[in-house]
């Protein structure tokens, strides 16, 4: 299992110099010289329903980060609707946001508003999941084929402590429209392909998850355990689909015999793995991310360029996307403590009812 406290992140210095907070408005900031005009930045959320992530976390870093930085913002959620995600996005250009940071549904619908923006002298920053063809001047993110290498490494793990022989493995990949389930899958397949192609693993049903949904997932891997009802391990690209399968395991009785996989290190992950029924989860470090959004942000509303510490190539676009990429980390049982003392979730949300013996276990108070 892998161990050792999450504090010990490396996270390169994101800007020379630090911002500070110019007064004590409580919408977001002030200005700073009089007749200066004081930055506001627009961010869209995807949703809310494919991980408690967006709300829980994203949101409330943002927002803190956005704050400290003295800056107004609008934060919104599409929740899923391409056309609502548009129109948020007219209201924000309209509306006079120096910067729009998105988290697209699908890459079609950013690069539209991501060129309108543009269009519009509207700076950009592509938030957690790259738009192909886009404009974004920055992206913001994990390295994601490390977060599939880690889930792939961690099914090994459990699969070896189950003494499986041959393990049938499934997968649970993440919507095909996300170019992050790509590079998770990129990561994952370079740790079970090898074990497929020389017998060690048996390769079993995979499928990608429309819009990471979590209804869809549990019909999805029922019927994969109909076609195959051996599956040995599940390789799910996030808490949210780990619990679909989870929940089909359990009417057999056989949660906590398969290993799963997951992502987030949401507080239902890190209760199933409490309760053995999850094998892993990543957790991301959001606070990270939402604070190198802002400084980012910060300095593309006062026309400054940003140090960042990594390049990323678009593909469809045919460029390379300065970035910023933290650094996630892989979470087992003997580790779940960590996320707390992390200040990600806290002992009350995640400590409740049944869970709160297996917190004790676990060191968690």
């Amino acid at each position: 299992m892998r161990k050792g406290p999450l504090f010990a992140l490396a996270s390169a210095t994101l800007l020379a110099s630090s911002l500070t907070s110019c007064g004590d408005d409580p919408g977001g900031g002030s200005a700073g010289n009089e007749g200066e005009k004081k930055p506001k930045i627009g961010v869209i959320l995807p949703d809310s329903k494919s991980s408690d992530r967006w709300e829980t976390a994203d949101r409330t870093y943002l927002a803190a980060a956005f704050e400290k930085a003295g800056v107004e913002y609008d934060i919104q959620n599409a929740q899923g609707d391409k056309q609502a995600f548009q129109t948020i996005a007219d209201q924000m250009i309209t509306s006079g946001v120096s910067v729009l940071v998105i988290v697209n549904l699908d890459s079609g619908t950013g690069k539209a508003v991501l060129e309108k923006a543009k269009s519009q002298g509207v700076a950009t920053i592509d938030y957690d999941r790259l738009t192909l063809g886009g404009s974004a001047q920055y992206y913001v993110s994990f390295d994601n084929v490390e977060v599939g290498r880690l889930q792939g490494e961690g099914l090994v793990t459990c699969l070896a402590a189950k003494k499986a022989e041959k393990p049938v493995v499934a997968e649970l990949g993440g919507s095909p429209t996300d170019n992050n389930a790509k590079l998770f899958a990129e990561g994952y397949d370079g740790v079970l392909a090898p074990r497929y192609a020389s017998g060690e693993y048996t390769k079993g049903p995979h499928q990608s998850v429309p819009d990471w949904d979590n209804a869809q997932a549990g019909t999805i891997f029922e019927q994969m355990l109909t076609k195959e009802p051996g599956i040995d391990g599940v390789l799910a690209a996030n808490d949210g689909l780990g619990n679909a399968a989870i929940a089909i395991l359990r009417k057999q009785n056989r949660n906590g015999e398969v290993p799963v996989t997951g992502q987030d290190a949401t507080v239902q992950g890190l209760q199933n793995i409490l309760a053995g029924d999850q094998c892993m989860t990543v957790y991301k470090a959001v606070k990270k991310e939402a604070d190198a959004t802002a400084e980012l942000a910060v300095s593309l509303a006062k026309g400054e360029k940003a140090e960042t510490n990594a390049t990323v190539e678009d593909p469809e676009g045919k460029r390379e996307v300065p970035a910023v990429l933290e650094t996630p980390v892989a979470v087992f049982e003997d580790n779940v403590k960590d996320v707390v003392e992390d200040g990600y979730v806290t002992a009350a949300e995640l400590c409740t009812g049944k869970y709160a013996a297996l917190c004790e276990k676990a060191g968690i108070r």
